[in-house]
């Protein structure tokens, strides 16, 4: 059996981990070459070098990853690791390409590596992803639900039922209308990137909020304000000082 000389293109550094992880898991013997975080990285890395497969994201910290493909020339196949799971995912599975949601699930990620191993030349056509990607609508870039571990299951939960995130022990954390907690594998700052800003609000450093969640506000000063949420979080919920003014303006949308 061949090694797999493999790259993973993911700007969440725990996504990342666990991705890397896996993949020895599966295989051993597999080679992850680098791990590479941004568009720029990318480019950087394989104007010099290359690979047999790559593990991609497709929204990074820089902007969509079809935009290394236009600066350097990338031959291998693509196995996809993404949140969003909207028009493309038939397309790019016709084209030969997997396509994997978070977090990813061992016995698929096997699946697709065995998948890979029985390519021969069937590679992408990566202008006609690119034009497939270019026609998602803008009205469907908000992540529309969160797949997250809940034991040994794997649990989709739609945005509507998401009351709040928040940041606790060097995790962060979703909270459900049914008052149910699980872990997320990503950071607030891409969360508040996913979310709908008509109807969450990054309240502070440690909580982003949905308008839903918001049953109470008090104004303890002018630039002091204070939530309460349902389901009730278990500290003092205050809106940052420096993001006061925005949070009154998002009220009054």
């Amino acid at each position: 059996m061949n090694k797999i000389r493999v790259v993973i293109i993911e700007d969440e550094p725990i996504a990342a981990k666990n991705l890397e992880r896996l993949i020895k898991e599966i295989e051993p013997e597999i080679r992850v070459l680098a791990i590479l975080e941004s568009i720029k990285q990318s480019v950087e890395w394989f104007s010099v070098n290359n690979a047999d497969l790559i593990f991609m994201d497709i929204q990074l910290s820089d902007g969509l990853s079809f935009k290394i493909f236009e600066r350097v020339n990338i031959t291998a196949p693509v196995i996809f690791t993404t949140a969003y799971d909207q028009y493309a995912i038939k397309a790019f599975k016709s084209n030969g390409i997997d396509y994997l949601l978070k977090p990813i699930d061992a016995d698929e990620l096997e699946v697709s590596i065995k998948k890979f191993r029985k390519l021969t030349n069937n590679f992408p056509d990566y202008n006609t992803l690119k034009q497939l990607l270019a026609g998602i609508k803008p009205e469907n870039k908000y992540k529309q639900r969160y797949m997250v571990q809940a034991g040994n299951r794997i649990r989709s939960i739609p945005v509507a039922d998401i009351r709040y995130f928040y940041f606790t022990e060097k995790s962060v954390f979703i909270t459900t209308a049914d008052n149910r907690q699980f872990a997320t594998e990503y950071s607030l700052d891409k969360l508040e990137e996913m979310v709908d800003p008509e109807f969450f609000f990054r309240i502070n450093r440690r909580m982003l909020v949905s308008f839903q969640s918001i049953s109470k506000i008090s104004t303890l000063s002018k630039s002091r304000i204070e939530l309460m949420l349902n389901p009730a979080f278990a500290e003092e919920v205050l809106v940052s000082f420096n993001k006061t003014p925005s949070f009154r303006q998002w009220l009054d949308r």
